[in-house]
């Protein structure tokens, strides 16, 4: 891909990857295979699962990199350097095991990700948590779920020369309607700062939309509309000797300001469309800005949602009666659903949540799924059409009101409520007691 898409001047940041027979021989150099295998079995048997999970992770994390493998990723990551002139250059550590991404497997994400990560033990560290990450609760249940044979499933790693959007933004966009399938657009989401804050929901981020088929016309900016959201944090580099990456409260001033100019908008979405045309198919893309001002794509995968969906029975919603509107935001879906509230402040808390009632957090990450495929609906203070929670709502059907900024606050716990997601984009109210009626 970098090479095909380089030609027409998208920037792809320099790096390297292992391949899945890496992962292979590092489990087979520590004898793993079977003794992943007894773990799960010991789960499907009985063991809890956070148990045999925890097992997996500390037999990976305390197995060595067989040397060879060592050798390799030092010689590369040295190599990386003398590209860009830096000793320790940092790095961006990315897992992508050999089911995720495809259309089948929905849900992206279940491997982990770290940042900022500088030196070589540091980086041969991070290579052995993606390797675990293979094996967190969520993702032996996901496996399990879609029956994935998880002794079957590889892992490539990623490493990647960060881009210091910890000086600028970054963002995510889809070469689609992320709510409606509509082709013809490109959605860009973006925020301050690493575009974690962005992915995981953590922040209302600006919002871009794009019209595809005139984007060659130089005459025109067929930029459709601009949001601008209140980004109320973000992600920089922590400090020395600290935690790789630091959250920070943005000004007024950033709050206020677009992230992006109608050019850095433009050549956004004309790469967006030339990775889709390469694919040939939708693609969900995250991209970055750095402190010069230059833009770069960090990761490209198919788009999950609208790929799996069939043509079905149209079915519409409405209010018979109308409650006091309690909290407003982001329509995800455009269905009605009703129940009881669950307020949430930690995914840790799943015993509390009881089937069929009304999720209420300040945002999701993937430990949240367990708990949003039980609920009736998702209301989160916090996040965007690209954030974790829209897509998770989106893969499962589940009505959501996203980024409301108050509904922890203002929904109280066993209250009865109505989330109403057919009014429109920008319409979905959470309402008192209301009645509704299906088509």
């Amino acid at each position: 891909m970098i090479g095909n898409l380089s030609v027409h001047g998208v920037r792809v940041p320099g790096g390297f990857a292992t391949t899945a027979q890496a992962y292979w021989d590092f489990l087979d150099a520590n004898d793993l295979r079977g003794r992943i295998r007894e773990q799960i079995t010991a789960w499907r048997e009985g063991t809890d699962l956070a148990e045999a999970g925890e097992a997996i992770r500390g037999m990976i994390g305390s197995a060595e990199l067989p040397p060879h493998l060592v050798d390799a990723l030092t010689s590369a990551y040295r190599q990386l350097g003398d590209r860009v002139r830096r000793g320790d250059p940092d790095v961006a550590v990315r897992s992508s095991a050999t089911a995720e991404d495809l259309p089948e497997a929905s849900f992206a994400g279940q491997q982990e990700t770290f940042l900022n990560v500088t030196g070589e033990s540091a980086l041969l560290e991070a290579c052995k948590h993606c390797y675990a990450s293979l094996f967190t609760d969520r993702a032996i249940s996901y496996r399990e779920h879609h029956g994935f044979d998880h002794l079957k499933v590889a892992l490539s790693i990623g490493v990647q020369e960060m881009v210091r959007s910890d000086q600028a933004g970054a963002g995510v966009m889809f070469t689609l309607d992320t709510d409606s399938g509509f082709p013809r657009v490109v959605l860009i989401n973006a925020s301050w700062g690493l575009g974690e804050s962005v992915v995981a929901g953590k922040v209302d981020p600006d919002q871009y939309l794009v019209f595809k088929p005139l984007l060659e016309c130089s005459e025109l900016v067929p930029v459709i509309s601009k949001q601008v959201g209140r980004k109320q944090s973000k992600i920089i580099y922590g400090r020395c000797g600290g935690e790789p990456t630091a959250t920070v409260p943005t000004t007024e001033q950033e709050q206020a300001s677009f992230v992006l100019g109608d050019d850095e908008i433009l050549q956004l979405a004309r790469w967006a469309t030339l990775i889709e045309q390469h694919y040939g198919r939708p693609m969900d893309i995250e991209w970055a800005k750095d402190g010069r001002g230059e833009l770069a794509v960090v990761q490209a995968r198919p788009e999950t949602v609208h790929a799996r969906r069939e043509a079905s029975t149209l079915r519409s919603y409405r209010l018979t009666t109308r409650g006091t509107r309690l909290v407003s935001g982001l329509a995800i879906g455009d269905a009605i659903a009703a129940g009881t509230v669950c307020n949430l402040r930690s995914a840790e808390e799943i015993d509390r949540f009881e089937y069929g009632s009304v999720l209420v957090t300040g945002a999701t990450d993937p430990d949240w799924e367990p708990i949003m495929k039980r609920a009736a609906a998702i209301v989160t203070d916090r996040g965007g059409r690209t954030s974790h929670a829209a897509i998770v709502s989106r893969e499962l059907g589940v009505p959501a009101v996203i980024g409301t900024g108050n509904a922890t606050s203002t929904l109280s716990e066993g209250q009865q409520i109505t989330v109403c997601c057919a009014e429109g984009e920008h319409g979905a109210r959470v309402r008192g007691a209301s009645w509704l009626r299906r088509a």
